[in-house]
């Protein structure tokens, strides 16, 4: 009997492992579920909308949307899109921006909207960079640039805007960290010391000193909105904060007052 017991044990610990390494070895492709789709600024029907390259690494070149302000005074939102999401779907969420004046440089990472390359926090985190510097080189300067990010976008915006502050950051649905949604998710693994991106927007928050708006709902089921008030906490002022009593994951920008408030933010930065 003992010994059919340490048997069971033993496969126990066994299949826990088995699951533990499993996990680890897919973890990139769980945070970064990129549609192998390949959009076209044609299909959006925008005037004004084009393509624009740049090179995040040595033979890494990556394609990203462009659509110009409509007055040299507004700003350009420099948007970061979610791990599920694509091209399409920034300027889709965009739109009405763009229509109230505002430009726009919608991020392509590597492996996403088909552009090559794997992601991973180091790979997007050089993507941005590169966007941020061709929008300095067309003669954007920092206080024409508005960072906007969307979940795991909203991590790239942070630690862009702890590198290269913008005039205003925009976070949709913002973890604290990836760690920490992750640890949730997975309570039953031990997420933390094998999680490979991190993406600790915590730690850095408390650096950025441009105007900050989040956008959170209370049903988000992706990211609880208790890690965006977590985030929210750490920030320092000037801060601001909606919390939307019915929206789910990144989905409150459906909210045609919440998108008023989000320009009239902009516009007051």
């Amino acid at each position: 009997m003992r010994k059919r017991l340490m048997i069971w044990v033993w496969g126990a610990i066994g299949g826990y492992v088995f699951i533990v390494l499993v996990m680890f070895l897919a973890q990139r492709n769980l945070i970064y579920p990129a549609a192998a789709v390949n959009p076209r600024v044609a299909d959006h029907d925008l005037p004004g909308l084009e393509t624009v390259v740049t090179d995040s690494h040595p033979g890494l070149t990556l394609t990203h949307w462009f659509h110009a302000p409509s007055d040299p005074e507004l700003p350009l939102i420099v948007y970061f899109h979610g791990n599920a999401s694509d091209l399409n779907n920034a300027v889709a969420k965009m739109r009405p921006f763009i229509e109230a004046g505002f430009g726009l440089l919608a991020t392509g990472y590597r492996g996403y909207s088909g552009n090559p390359g794997s992601p991973s926090e180091e790979g997007l985190s050089a993507d941005a960079r590169s966007v941020i510097d061709w929008a300095h080189h067309q003669g954007y300067e920092a206080d024409r640039l508005v960072y906007f990010g969307e979940s795991l976008g909203t991590a790239v915006a942070v630690k862009m805007a702890s590198e290269r502050p913008p005039s205003a950051l925009v976070l949709e649905a913002p973890p604290s960290s990836i760690a920490d949604v992750a640890a949730a998710h997975y309570w039953y693994l031990p997420v933390r010391p094998l999680l490979r991106d991190p993406w600790d927007s915590q730690s850095r928050i408390h650096t950025i000193r441009c105007p900050l708006l989040i956008l959170h709902g209370e049903n988000d089921p992706v990211v609880p909105i208790r890690f965006g008030r977590k985030l929210f906490d750490a920030a320092i002022e000037p801060k601001e904060a909606i919390w939307h009593p019915t929206a789910r994951h990144t989905d409150i920008l459906d909210d045609p007052e919440v998108v008023r408030q989000v320009i009239e933010f902009i516009k007051t930065r």
